[in-house]
């Protein structure tokens, strides 16, 4: 793991300069993101990894913005934290940037209720005025394929196609603000409710990617149709089409990054790639 002990010095001055004495230093998470809880009601988050493929802070203000926006109008998100500026803030190199806490609770969310809360962020954001860059993950991971030797010369050329084929499909239909990593690891059930977090990777594509996203693990690697069916329904009406193709853009984007995400991937995850890789292989664009 990742030596936390800068990016928390960075967090915690940050946070004294906006008048909030920190009093503890409870360590949520430590990858190449560092997730800490600073007082009873302040959650840092701090962008550990500086060699990575995003550099600088354009994209943080993009989260920011968007995660403001959220915040503001009501939606089932985790909110900034109103103490601070939502930012981004920069400190001794450290992006970051500050959230309240919220209480985890053990119950598995209703999938009715997953379809339920990302149509209402969709109805929020289409209302977000500031452009946001069109189908940004999977143009960006064509660059990182073009950079990076991350498969061999076959599957790297497999991922670039089905990339390649899905912004040319996806980039004719309407689009919107996204959330653009809308997996289960990107919600919590809290005492709040059900709640959105983590909007580093939004965009502007169709609402059918976000729920491509949401469904993909659900559908297709664990077959499980009443879940995928269920939150359809809930969210309402998608364009199949659309829906199709962002199922095979997420999947290549997805394996994409693993090797960037998951550079010492265990059994589990090396299961899974394997799984998405072989999908890909079979599925037609």
């Amino acid at each position: 793991m990742p030596d936390p002990e800068l990016p928390l010095r960075a967090a915690t001055e940050t946070a004294i300069a906006h008048g909030i004495t920190p009093d503890r230093c409870d360590i949520l998470q430590n990858s190449s993101t560092l997730v800490v809880r600073l007082t009873e009601t302040l959650v840092a988050r701090v962008v550990q990894d500086r060699d990575g493929p995003r550099q600088g802070t354009e994209w943080f203000a993009r989260e920011n913005a968007i995660a403001h926006h959220l915040t503001v109008h009501g939606a089932p998100v985790i909110p900034l934290h109103p103490d601070l500026p939502p930012g981004p803030h920069e400190h001794l190199g450290y992006p970051m940037n500050f959230w309240e806490f919220v209480t985890r609770i053990e119950a598995e969310p209703e999938p009715q209720e997953i379809g339920r809360t990302l149509r209402q962020c969709h109805e929020i954001m289409s209302r977000f005025a500031e452009p946001l860059p069109e189908l940004a993950i999977l143009t960006e991971s064509i660059a990182i394929l073009d950079e990076r030797e991350l498969f061999p010369a076959a599957t790297q050329q497999l991922l670039r196609d089905h990339l390649t084929k899905s912004i040319e499909v996806l980039s004719a239909y309407p689009h919107q603000p996204l959330h653009g990593d809308a997996h289960m690891g990107n919600l919590m059930n809290t005492t709040r409710g059900l709640l959105w977090t983590d909007w580093e990777d939004t965009f502007a594509g169709p609402v059918e990617w976000d729920v491509a996203s949401i469904i993909w693990n659900a559908k297709l690697l664990d077959e499980d149709q009443a879940t995928v069916n269920a939150i359809l329904e809930a969210y309402g009406p998608v364009d199949e089409q659309a829906l199709h193709q962002s199922l095979i853009g997420r999947a290549a984007v997805m394996t994409a990054w693993y090797p960037i995400l998951y550079p010492t991937p265990n059994e589990e995850r090396q299961r899974r790639l394997r799984s998405r890789i072989e999908w890909l292989e079979s599925v037609k664009s």
